[in-house]
């Protein structure tokens, strides 16, 4: 039965085209919404795989992009047996751009053991600092700072972390290069995270985006080009079979990166004064949205899979605090605690006129507008499908919700009127079942003796593991195959449900596979570098 909605589950600067509700909204369970669609299927596309996203679809994890082999763009097209995806790369030291909170938690293992003693505490600033240093030095000044050549082919996987429905619309590398021409970097000894890493990172996706006359593409104009060179046969028909686009949860990221509620308002379409904005009203992302989906429609593509925006509150980087009520929720059913803050601070130490945070009503209204931004999303899937155009519903937002373990697993009693209607807790593949503990969405947390808890989330709170982004893929084929996609093994067509193989991820999944053995207190660890050097903030600038 569905909740009421009542006084106290209100923000009072919440706007009023924000539909406030009791209960998530209820998740698409058929991608076609019950509409048939007759798919013209002459020719054989160039592409068979092309992507449009945010960080998600980058394949951002542990506080860096790095790994894009493991993206989960990457995973499907080896499941594909195609090997011809196209993608960027960011090898360097520290391995990744800005700051791989993986590779530094394995260097400082690797200098001071499983403990950092308090005397070792200057030598433990020093190194770090050093750290720093070196990554910056290499993506500010050295052989990072070096543009890919602009005459390779198009990426397939276009996505940029940090970008929202505007970045997608607009932005280029060429605009990225004017921003890093006009801001000079400046080694600068206390501030040590790379400055405007975010147009660095783009860079290496879009400087190849450019059209016959070199000028640059928006990721969107990127693929419409991919689509315009047709069928292998031929140059017309479809040049994209699968064409995935899983953008907007930048829209609505940085009130939990900042644990500030800043609602949309005039020049919220502008680029060059929109980051004072967090969160997207409804209407505002409306607006965007028809014009991303105008701009889909163009690109020549058979089949287009449309995500849905994650609730975003439910990544334990804002972890929900009660300090009155002993870690319990604001009350018997609530799917929220009174207060979300950063997870290194305890319910003990939580004061709400000292630390940032967010209020439960506040998180309650960031999940309503979300909900919104889905209807829309959903819509858009519903109106093309019924102008006859293939298209499909990926519903991201269910599947975060599914395997929420705080707000939802762990207690009944908050679970929404739909839960057993949609299939209840996702049930993980086998091969992550076997694994001890089983994978959560935790924080992460590992000791001596391996993983303790977690391994959905990576250690930045927010992003995927490998296996995470593998349960990603997994979702996506099946929608894939509910097209018609044809996926291959060794030259040979795959019958029957394609599975991903999850055996193979777990080994390549370092924080699986081989967790860093000194992250038992890897929240403190975080944190502490954190106050010391400010990452989260440095990170987060123009990251979303």
């Amino acid at each position: 039965m569905a909740r009421l909605l009542t006084p106290n589950m209100l923000d009072a600067k919440t706007p009023s085209d924000v539909n406030v509700q009791p209960d998530a909204r209820e998740p698409v369970i058929d991608p076609t919404l019950g509409i048939p669609v007759n798919v013209n299927k002459q020719g054989t596309p160039r592409h068979r795989l092309v992507t449009i996203g945010d960080s998600l679809t980058h394949g951002f994890q542990s506080g860096a992009i790095f790994n894009t082999r493991l993206s989960y763009p990457n995973i499907i097209a080896r499941e594909m047996g195609w090997n011809q995806l196209r993608y960027p790369t960011y090898e360097g030291p520290g391995d990744g751009l800005p700051i791989n909170l993986e590779h530094l938690a394995r260097q400082l293992e690797q200098k001071f053991g499983l403990n950092i003693d308090w005397w070792e505490f200057p030598s433990f600033l020093s190194f770090v600092r050093n750290y720093l240093d070196e990554v910056e030095d290499y993506w500010e000044r050295d052989a990072g700072s070096i543009p890919p050549d602009p005459k390779r082919p198009i990426n397939h996987n276009l996505a940029v972390y940090g970008w929202d429905l505007r970045n997608t619309l607009s932005r280029t590398a060429q605009i990225c290069q004017q921003v890093l021409e006009e801001n000079p970097s400046d080694d600068d000894y206390l501030r040590q995270v790379v400055e405007y890493h975010n147009e660095r990172a783009a860079i290496r996706v879009l400087n190849s985006a450019r059209d016959a006359n070199g000028k640059a593409l928006t990721p969107l104009q990127a693929a419409a080009a991919l689509g315009a060179e047709g069928s292998q046969e031929t140059n017309d028909g479809d040049g994209i079979e699968t064409l995935i686009v899983l953008i907007g949860a930048n829209n609505a990221l940085g009130s939990v990166l900042t644990f500030k509620v800043v609602w949309t308002d005039t020049g919220y379409d502008n680029m060059a004064i929109n980051d004072r904005y967090t969160v997207w009203r409804p209407t505002h992302f409306q607006a965007e949205l028809d014009r991303v989906v105008a701009e889909v429609k163009q690109i020549r593509a058979r089949h287009v899979i449309l995500g849905t925006v994650p609730h975003v509150t439910i990544a334990p980087f804002a972890r929900g605090i009660n300090k009155d009520l002993e870690g319990k929720k604001a009350a018997a059913g609530s799917r929220y605690f009174p207060f979300y803050t950063l997870p290194w601070i305890s319910d003990e130490e939580f004061d709400p006129d000292k630390h940032p945070h967010l209020t439960g009503q506040e998180v309650r209204a960031i999940d309503s507008a979300i909900d919104q931004y889905n209807e829309s999303i959903t819509e858009a899937v519903r109106s093309s499908r019924s102008e006859g155009r293939d298209w499909y519903v990926f519903e991201t937002a269910g599947l975060l919700d599914r395997l929420a373990s705080r707000r939802y697993i762990e207690d009944p009693l908050a679970r929404p009127h739909w839960w057993e209607k949609v299939g209840g807790d996702y049930k993980l593949p086998p091969a992550l079942q076997k694994l001890s503990p089983v994978p959560n969405s935790r924080f992460f947390r590992s000791g001596a003796n391996g993983r303790t808890d977690g391994g959905l989330f990576s250690l930045d709170g927010i992003h995927p593991t490998t296996i995470g982004y593998g349960i990603m893929a997994q979702e996506l084929i099946k929608i894939m195959q509910l097209a018609g996609v044809k996926f291959y093994q060794d030259g040979t067509e795959r019958i029957g449900e394609v599975k991903v193989n999850f055996d193979r991820l777990i080994a390549e999944d370092t924080l699986i596979s081989k967790p860093p053995r000194s992250l038992s207190s890897a929240v403190d660890l975080i944190g502490t570098i954190d106050k010391n050097f400010n990452i989260f903030s440095s990170m987060l600038k123009g990251s979303y």
